[in-house]
């Protein structure tokens, strides 16, 4: 089944102080409950609580049956070819217009379903009870944007997010950056609990690994090594996301064969443009230990849930990047839950950045120089100037005439 024993999981987080109230979370896993006999799930968890100024957000994390989800799927790429006729629409009325010459920066494509950011899908809602949203699959410029904001949520998934710098959506987009960033970062797991398979080999061109299975073999540790200062028992079991806002790098100069050309394109590529530099990140399944640290603080604090009975107690690791992320490792049992607002640590207040520095002016020279207005005595002495070239061109001309007529 793929409902999880919510009610089991928030006892061990009880022990670690960390919860919502007994009677919260069994409303969340009746919801759970709704959510699993409306939508043809294989997996389904409690990813966490985020709070906003109006309404908060529980948020749910899912995977798909195979197959379940194409028709989903094509659903949202009928919209997104709606709207690309629609823009293609407005270009073509805007042909009579002058052109810029300025070309912005390829855009990164996003991820596919079921790979990296988009590898989870996410559904949330504001009160145990209401209807789940499913929030749509995350793009890289939203991820990039992100990180340099840091803003309260409003509870109102339609809401615009008002912010320098301009974020590219709404409060949905931002809360689904969001929630992959705080699992890329805060979702681990006891050492060897996951394996890769054995017929997946390194990957030639450095991509890494992206997937992993159940380890049946797996050996519980005991809770004093999974508490070890030295961090060496837990993993990260989501893969990084790299400074482009992708899991995998992809090189944005590269012209795709669907992608067609025009002729001042084809004339740009013949120059050797400048090849980006690839990213690389961790790799799955690293060791936390390696995370950086946070303003001094080590990038987690682990500790036992009881002192006073280590052998009852469980193993409890919060996050120091990420307030409000906590994992509890007990037996063959772990669980990662984010209840927050949000928002990564920062020691200092946050200021938003600065615009970008103005354009410098256009270098001047005799053709673009500017000559000061005229004042009204300069007009009145040219006009009189004028007057009197006309007037001595009229009596040249008459005494021209006169002494034709001489003749």
């Amino acid at each position: 089944m793929p409902l999880p024993d919510l009610m089991d999981i928030s006892y061990y987080f009880e022990q670690a102080g960390v919860g919502l109230g007994r009677e919260e979370t069994f409303k969340i896993f009746l919801a759970l409950k709704n959510l699993v006999d409306t939508h043809t799930l294989q997996n389904v968890r409690f990813w966490g609580k985020v709070f906003g100024t109006v309404k908060n957000y529980i948020v749910a994390e899912v995977e798909y049956r195979e197959g379940a989800e194409d028709d989903e799927v094509e659903e949202e790429e009928v919209e997104e070819k709606v709207q690309e006729e629609e823009e293609e629409d407005e270009k073509n009325e805007e042909e009579d217009l002058p052109k810029t010459d300025y070309k912005p920066p390829p855009k990164i494509p996003k991820e596919e379903n079921g790979t990296g950011c988009n590898k989870k899908t996410y559904f949330v809602c504001n009160e145990p009870g209401t209807e789940w949203i499913k929030l749509p699959p995350v793009d890289p410029a939203e991820i990039v944007c992100a990180r340099q904001l840091k803003k309260f949520f409003t509870g109102d998934l339609s809401a615009p997010v008002i912010s320098y710098p301009p974020f590219p959506g709404l409060e949905m987009n931002y809360l689904r950056a969001q929630i992959a960033r705080i699992s890329a970062a805060t979702h681990i797991s006891p050492i060897d609990y996951f394996k890769f398979e054995e017929d997946d080999d390194d990957d030639s061109d450095g991509e890494g690994r992206d997937s992993y299975t159940i380890n049946v073999e797996f050996e519980p540790l005991p809770v004093y090594e999974l508490v070890d200062p030295s961090l060496n028992n837990w993993v990260h079991h989501m893969q990084h996301i790299l400074p482009q806002g992708r899991c995998q790098w992809v090189n944005p100069t590269l012209k795709t064969e669907n992608e067609e050309f025009d002729e001042d394109e084809e004339e740009e590529e013949n120059e050797d443009p400048d090849e980006p530099q690839q990213e690389e990140g961790p790799p799955l399944l690293t060791m936390i230990n390696q995370d950086s640290d946070v303003d001094g603080l080590p990038a987690w604090s682990a500790a036992r849930s009881s002192d006073l009975i280590p052998a009852y107690s469980v193993a409890v690791l919060k996050s120091n990047t990420w307030p409000g992320a906590c994992t509890f490792g007990f037996d063959k049992k772990f669980e990662n839950v984010y209840i927050g607002f949000g928002h990564k640590y920062s020691s200092e207040n946050y200021s938003p950045p600065p615009p970008p520095p103005v354009f410098e002016e256009y270098l001047t020279d005799l053709e673009v120089t500017e000559v000061p207005d005229p004042t009204v005595a300069d007009e009145q002495a040219l006009l009189a100037m004028q007057q009197e070239q006309l007037e001595r061109e009229a009596e040249e001309a008459e005494m021209e005439d006169d002494e034709e007529d001489d003749d």
